[in-house]
């Protein structure tokens, strides 16, 4: 499986950013897709995931009412859209995937699949 995230960039406090992941090589449809991001001197922290084949989805509090993550199942590529950019939102964001369920395990568990990471940077 290999993913291929993009999108990233520098953005004002209040702006928005889509990012995007293409997932290749995935041989079935029952794979979680999502999002990690990881700030310097921070701890990783999961953000979103959706479920491929329900499309079944789960947010983080941070970012709840704020990102929307949706999937094409066809191109097997799933979004990110990140609205109302704060600084805290500041990051590199890293597109995974793995065989689970998009529910609070995403954010515990190790995954298998790392995508290379795109930056975002909200600026004050």
């Amino acid at each position: 499986v290999q993913l291929q995230a993009s999108g990233g960039g520098l953005v004002q406090t209040g702006g928005s950013l889509r990012l995007s992941c293409v997932a290749s090589g995935l041989t079935r449809d029952d794979y979680v897709i999502g999002w990690f991001r990881q700030d310097q001197g921070k701890e990783r922290e999961g953000v979103s995931c959706i479920l491929m084949k329900d499309g079944s989805i789960s947010y983080a509090e941070s970012v709840k009412g704020r990102f929307t993550i949706s999937g094409n199942n066809v191109s097997n590529t799933v979004y990110l859209q990140m609205d109302n950019l704060t600084p805290e939102d500041t990051a590199i964001y890293y597109c995974v995937a793995d065989r689970i369920y998009c529910d609070s395990s995403f954010y515990k568990v190790p995954l298998d699949f790392w995508g290379q990471g795109t930056l975002v940077t909200v600026s004050s």
